[in-house]
Formats: C-alpha cells, structure tokens, sequence
C-alpha cells in the first residue's frame, strides 16, 4: 500500500509540475497513467471521473486528482494527490512572484509564453476527441444529442458551461432512472 500511495503522490506531483494549460492538460496526463500505464482505473470510470470533477466547485485537477486518489487508497490517497497536484503550481507561483517585475518585461519569456499556448490547444483537443470518442463509442442516440446540444449550447450560444452541465447530468439521470425502472440494461 505504501508503494501505492507513493506513486499516487508522485504521480501527481510530476504530472502537475511538468504540465501547462489548466485542468484539461492535466486530465490527459492522469488518463495516460492512471489508464493506459497503470490500469488502476478504467477508461469509462476516469471518463465518469472528470464529469464528477468538472461539475464540483473548485480547480478541475484537482478535484480530478482527489476523485482519483480516494478511488484507488480512500482518503489517505485522496490527501496524498490532493498536494500532489497543488504542490507545484504553488511552489512555482512563490518563486514568479518574488521575480514578476523581470518576468513581465522579459521578450524571451513573452515568446516562450506563446508558444506554450499552442500546445496547449493542441492538447485540449486531444482531450475533447478522446472523450468526444467515448460518447460516440456507447452508440446511444441520447448521448450523441446531448453531445451536439451541449457543443451548440456553448459554442454558438454562448450558455454558461455550469447551466449546460445541470442540465446534461439531469437528463442523463433521468435517462438511467427510466432505463432502470423499465429494467434495461445500462
């Protein structure tokens, strides 16, 4: 177990410290590992975990990071990924902080900046194909119109992405308690 807990900190710590972008960067990372190396977690389940975090208040890695953590070690793996995932961007924002003034006017910094959000971009496409990929896999037509409605809803609409989440876990709740009541198969 300690092993375990170990390489959940660690895990996180590294993922966190060596990626830029947000939440869905840091998603893509704890997929890679957790899913594809480890096989801790299944793909639907890290799928199912990320909807859980991105609907709770607070910063989506982190709330994906605790999900993960108490999933796999229960509370102790859940503090353990917690300052896994908030240790670096706060050791790193100390020491911006203590040099804003030359990060701010650097032409070097500047560019590096920009460049970083390119890639960062790329891999938040990544992450939406990937789970764009597991709604299409369960080849429900609820879930492809649930897709397409919360695509336009905030794209085109411009709808807050909270109202569009009450409502997608509505109707995919309703949708399951229907489907359990008539007995079917989820």
């Amino acid at each position: 177990m300690n092993r375990k807990l170990w390489t959940l900190f660690k895990t996180c710590f590294f993922i966190s410290a060596c990626t830029f972008g947000g939440g869905m960067v840091i998603i893509s990372m704890l997929q890679k590992k957790f899913v594809e190396e480890l096989h801790w977690i299944e793909q639907d389940e890290i799928m199912d975990m990320v909807a859980i975090a991105q609907s709770c208040p607070g910063v989506m890695a982190v709330n994906t990071s605790i999900i993960i953590g108490y999933h796999i070690a229960g509370m102790l793996g859940a503090i353990l990924t917690m300052f896994g995932t908030i240790l670096p961007p706060m050791i790193i924002l100390s020491i911006i902080s203590l040099f804003y003034v030359q990060f701010r006017n650097n032409l070097i910094i500047a560019l590096i900046l920009k460049g970083m959000q390119a890639g960062v971009a790329a891999v938040m496409i990544h992450v939406a194909a990937t789970m764009m990929k597991n709604v299409l896999k369960d080849k429900k037509l609820l879930s492809l119109l649930m897709l397409i409605g919360a695509s336009a809803a905030a794209i085109v609409l411009q709808i807050d992405i909270i109202f569009i989440l009450i409502v997608c876990g509505i109707i995919g709740g309703t949708s399951v308690w229907i489907s359990e009541k008539r007995g079917e198969k989820i």
